[in-house]
């Protein structure tokens, strides 16, 4: 199943600088392991705004609740999920 994801990133404006800095550095690192996995084929940063929008390929919704809440970052973020089918009219070039 492909579905794609925007996330916003929301850190408290509170949060202390070395922890966001921990976050962040987590998030990279679990981010590539999931991509390297090929279960994040496309990831799109957001211009100007700390979000993304990502396509993941994955069996099923569970599997990909599973992937965006092993994100060290999943606690602070806004998720929209979309599932995605093959459009019919989509030329293969």
């Amino acid at each position: 199943m492909q579905f794609l994801v925007r996330m916003d990133v929301r850190l408290p404006h509170d949060m202390p600088q070395e922890v966001a800095d921990d976050l962040r550095a987590r998030e990279k690192a679990r981010a590539e392991e999931i991509q390297r996995a090929g279960k994040w084929p496309e990831l799109w940063r957001v211009v100007g705004r700390y979000a993304n929008y990502s396509r993941f390929d994955v069996e099923s919704g569970d599997e990909l609740h599973q992937l965006l809440s092993s994100l060290p970052l999943f606690p602070y973020m806004d998720i929209e999920v979309t599932a995605l089918t093959r459009h019919p009219s989509k030329l293969d070039l």
